[in-house]
C-alpha cells in the first residue's frame, strides 16, 4: 500500500470518528472549500450547507462503520468506494439507518493534506 493509499484511508477513518464523536470542526477540516455533495432527490450543495445540516442535527448520535471497496490514486486525485452502514440515533426520536454506496473524489491540497472533493452519496433508508 502506498503513502497516499495510507493517508486516503486515514482521511475516511478519521471522517467516521469525527463523525461519531460530533466533532464538525475535524469533519470539515476534512473537506476541500470547493467540496461538492450529490445526494438523491437534491440540487448538489458544498461545505456550508453540509455544515448548516449537521448543526442542525443538535445532539444526534452517530454510530456507522464504513468499508473502502474500491480506492484508486490518480496524480493528485483519487476516488473511492466506500459501502457505508449508518445510524442516526437523534435524541427524543427513532433510529435512522441508511446504507449503500458512496463515490468520493478526493484531491491531494497544497498543503500536501487528501481531502474530499466531490461525493455522490447513494445511502438510502434501511430498516
Amino acid at each position: 500500500m502506498t503513502d497516499d493509499e495510507k493517508a486516503i484511508r486515514q482521511v475516511v477513518a478519521s471522517w467516521m470518528a469525527a463523525s461519531r464523536a460530533g466533532d464538525l470542526a475535524t469533519v470539515l477540516g476534512l473537506m476541500s472549500d470547493d467540496v461538492v455533495f450529490m445526494t438523491p432527490g437534491q440540487e448538489p450543495f458544498g461545505k456550508e450547507t453540509f455544515a448548516a445540516a449537521m448543526k442542525a442535527m443538535g445532539d444526534t448520535e452517530i454510530e456507522g462503520k464504513s468499508e473502502i471497496v474500491e480506492l484508486q490514486v490518480l496524480g493528485d486525485w483519487a476516488f473511492i468506494r466506500n459501502r457505508i452502514d449508518i445510524t442516526a440515533r437523534p435524541t427524543g426520536s427513532a433510529p435512522v439507518r441508511r446504507a449503500g454506496y458512496t463515490l468520493t473524489l478526493l484531491r491531494k491540497e497544497a498543503d500536501g493534506a487528501w481531502r474530499l472533493a466531490r461525493d455522490a452519496n447513494l445511502l438510502t433508508l434501511r430498516s
